[in-house]
This record gives C-alpha cells, structure tokens and sequence, in this order.
C-alpha cells in the first residue's frame, strides 16, 4: 500500500479527505445513482428495439403489455444484480479489504459496458438485460462500510453521508446525459448505457493512491503500524483519540472473527440493532422515492406533465435531491440523526396531498403543477430524511460490519427489485392512489423510529449498545461503582 495520510484538521490533510471520498464515490455510489436515472429517457427507443428484434427473429409483434413486461425485467434485473453483489461483497471486503474490494468491482463495470455498446450491432437485448445484471453486481458496494471505517469521528457523518450526496450527483449526471440533446436520441441509446464505464476508470486510475481502512488494517489484520500511518497527521491531536478509540474495539473484539450472515440471526444481543438495519434499509425503496427515477415518464404522464417537458422535469427532481443532500451534511451533526429521519413523517404528508391532487386533476387547472410540486418536495423529504447508509457503521461494531452491510444492501436491492417490477402495475391499477402506499410505509417507519432508534449523535459505540439491550433483554442498564451491569428478565 501506499499510505496517504487522511482525516486531518489542517487544510492539506482535509483537501486530501476530500480526494479521497470523490475517489471512492465517483466509482462507488455515483454509479448507483448514475444507472438509476439513464433508464427513464431511452424507453421508447429499447422498447421498439425489443419489438423490431422480435420481428425480425421470429415474426412475432409483440403486444402492449409484453413489451412492457420485458422492458420492466430489463429496469429490474438492475436491482437483481445489485443484490448479488451486496451478497458478495460482503466476504470479498474481508478477503481483500475495502479498497481492494471497490477495485476489483470494476471488472463487473467494465463488462457491463462492453455488452451494452455491442448490443445494438448484435442486435440483442439479452445482451442489454446482462449488461445491467453486471452493472447492479458493481453498484452493490462497500463504499459506505469504507466511508464509516476510514473517516475520523468528528467527520465521520458528514464523510458517509457523502454516499448519498454523490448518489444524488450520480442522478443529476445521468438526467443531463439522457437529455435528447446528448445520448437519449434513437441512433445514441447504446453510447448512453456504456458511458457508466467513464467512472469506473478515474476510480481505477486514482483509488489506489488512498490508503486502506484504519480500522480493517488494525481490528482485521493486526497491523498497529499501518493504521499509525493512516492517522499520522493527526496523531498528536485528534488522531491519539481516534486509535485509541481503535484499539478499545480491538480489545472488545480480540479474537473474535468476521461473523457470519447467519450469525448474525442467532445472536440476541444484536436482535434489534438487525431488525433496525434491515428495516430501515428496507424502507429506502418502498417508500418510492427510487421508483420515481426509474419510471419519472409514467409519474409525471399522471401528473399531467407534458411529454415535451418531462425530461427537464426529471433534472429538478435530480436537483432537489442533491440539494437536499447537501443541507443533510451541514445539518446533521446540529439537528442530530432522529430529527432529520422525521422526513419520513413530511414524505407521508406530500404522499397523501398528491394523491388528493391526482384526484382533482380534471377538475381543477392549476391542479397538475401541484402534483408535480409534490414529486418534488417528497423527494425533498427522502434527501433531507432518511440518513441510514453509516447506521451500521455506528451501532455494530468491526466484527460485524461486512455481515451487516451485506444484510442492509441486499434487502435493499431485493426491495428495490420487487418496487421496480410492480410499479409500473400499480400506477396503472391504482392510478391516482399510487402513493398512498408509499405514505402508508412512511408513516409506519416513523413511528418504529421513535419507539425504536436511539440517538446516535456523539456516542460511542458502547453508549448506544447499551440504549438496545435494553430491548433485546428487556431490562436495564444499571451503573455501580463505576461498573455497569445489565439486569434483565427474558420472556
């Protein structure tokens, strides 16, 4: 390796921060974001690409709902892919470590690329339906795992939430790239689906210059002097804090191994801080906010936006989100994590005033700029609420964290998966009452937020371990001398 030093509070040391989180994210969860907005805008042109090479293998023309079918598993195998990859990279993140990780995910990348530029000239949408299985595999990162280890405690918010605020970016890059102006015209699509390669490669040209995460090099390798160097710039003042802080979860954890998935599942003492994770996890895609980038066409059609305008439209819903992004960043660390997860309860509110509007579209005129004011501000809501990518990072510890990640991130693309299969069904079942779903999800998780999730806002790990035994044993935390004991009845 070669140790770059990061995390410092002088200007040098936070430039290279800095650096190094656009390093990681330009190729991490940029990428996300990036082939969650591309799909929306070529649409018609793969939809009648599928049906001429129906036509031209076997003389069949395809019907309406048929080819809707094939184009919603195309949207979706995305997801699908991004599900095997949070299985598996969880065990790569502990054979390889996390960098090492990131850089050989380029390989599904690059792949994936390749067989979308050369699908069109081989006239075959398997290829395009592969090429975005792969694409999902290199999308279900470890990016945030490496974002929570690698930053110092002070900034480690602000680092992880990153993720997101460059999943946001990756959105607004791939709204302006299918603009019909650029690649979304019908000789372009296939540049389109291969232009996600254009990241992959800065991340393998500038990754390997950072280093390793501090703790993976201490907790998981026993290498005391790497992760020296890793702190080093701020060794004589935060950074003695930071390896102390390093070294008692080393002692929490001697000799205990990476766990396992299914170890995770058996172990009580963590049975919430799991069923936390998972929900909340979860709750990232049925809550809709996602299935909008991925069928914006068929939202804001029964918004009664014009077809004309859409493509404009979908840059401000991209635009909303990285702005409120950004405001998460510089609000998290005042307002701490529980207030800003209440935007569960504002996505629930707009969820029930869009559906209000959709219902008086035709009756009243100013009524479909309302619903589209709505799109808005309930993704306003998504950005400015629910900040779960670091939870893990902060309420398990070193041991646990690629069992966690590979949990979080698979219900997360399987729920994304099974929102972007039914979701173009349900706009058109329930049409106008689309979202009443989605408000009901918002409303129910805000309220296992507050009975649930403790704050987490400068804690450290064992503060917030004790506030979930107390519903993993259902008892109490008691202080004697100093000492603490848990007392506890088990049902």
């Amino acid at each position: 390796y070669i140790y770059i030093p990061i995390g410092g509070v002088e200007l040098g040391h936070t430039y290279t921060l800095v650096l190094m989180v656009t390093s990681t994210a330009i190729g991490g969860t940029l990428q996300y974001g990036y082939n969650l907005a591309i799909m929306n805008a070529p649409t018609v042109f793969i939809q009648n690409f599928v049906n001429e090479t129906f036509l031209e293998r076997w003389g069949i023309q395809l019907r309406v709902y048929e080819v809707t079918l094939i184009w919603t598993f195309i949207v979706s195998i995305f997801s699908l892919g991004g599900f095997i990859g949070a299985l598996i990279a969880g065990p790569m993140s502990v054979r390889f470590g996390r960098k090492k990780t990131m850089l050989l995910n380029n390989v599904f990348l690059l792949s994936s690329s390749l067989l979308a530029l050369l699908s069109r000239t081989a006239k075959s949408f398997e290829m395009i339906i592969i090429s975005r299985f792969l694409v999902g595999i290199n999308a279900g990162t470890v990016c945030p795992m490496y974002f929570g280890e690698s930053a110092p405690k002070h900034l480690r918010w602000a680092v992880s939430l990153s993720s997101a605020v460059f999943t946001s970016f990756g959105l607004v890059l791939g709204q302006v790239v299918s603009l019909r102006e650029l690649l979304s015209s019908e000789p372009c699509w296939q540049y389109l689906f291969a232009s996600n390669a254009i990241p992959g490669l800065i991340q393998l040209l500038t990754l390997p210059w950072f280093p390793e995460s501090p703790r993976y090099l201490l907790i998981d390798c026993g290498d005391k002097e790497a992760c020296q160097w890793v702190l080093e710039p701020e060794f004589f003042s935060i950074g003695c804090k930071e390896l102390d802080e390093i070294l008692q979860e080393q002692n929490e954890t001697k000799g205990e191994r990476a766990k396992q998935l299914w170890e995770l599942f058996t172990d009580r003492s963590v049975r919430w801080q799991l069923i936390t994770v998972a929900v909340l996890s979860s709750v990232m895609q049925l809550c809709g906010n996602d299935s909008i980038y991925f069928y914006a066409s068929y939202v804001f059609q029964e918004a009664g936006i014009s077809a004309e305008q859409i493509q404009y439209v979908t840059i401000g819903t991209g635009m909303c989100e990285f702005t409120a992004c950004i405001l998460c960043n510089l609000l998290i660390e005042r307002l701490g994590r529980l207030m800003l997860m209440d935007g569960y309860v504002l996505m629930a509110g707009w969820a029930v005033v869009f559906t209000v509007a959709l219902s008086l579209e035709n009756m009243v005129t100013w009524m479909p700029y309302l619903s589209m004011t709505c799109i808005f501000t309930y993704i306003l809501s998504f950005g400015m609420g629910p900040v779960t990518g670091i939870l893990p990072t902060e309420i398990f510890n070193q041991t646990t964290h690629p069992a966690t990640y590979m949990a979080a991130g698979s219900l997360m693309w399987l729920n994304l998966f099974i929102i972007g299969m039914i979701f173009p069904f349900l706009v058109s079942g329930l049409g106008q009452y689309c979202f009443v779903p989605f408000g009901a999800v918002c409303l129910l998780t805000a309220s296992y937020i507050q009975m649930v999730l403790p704050e987490t806002k400068r804690k450290t790990l064992s503060m917030i371990t004790k506030e979930f035994y107390r519903l993993s044993y259902h008892g109490q935390i008691i202080c004697t001398n100093g000492q603490t004991y848990l007392k506890f009845c088990q049902l």
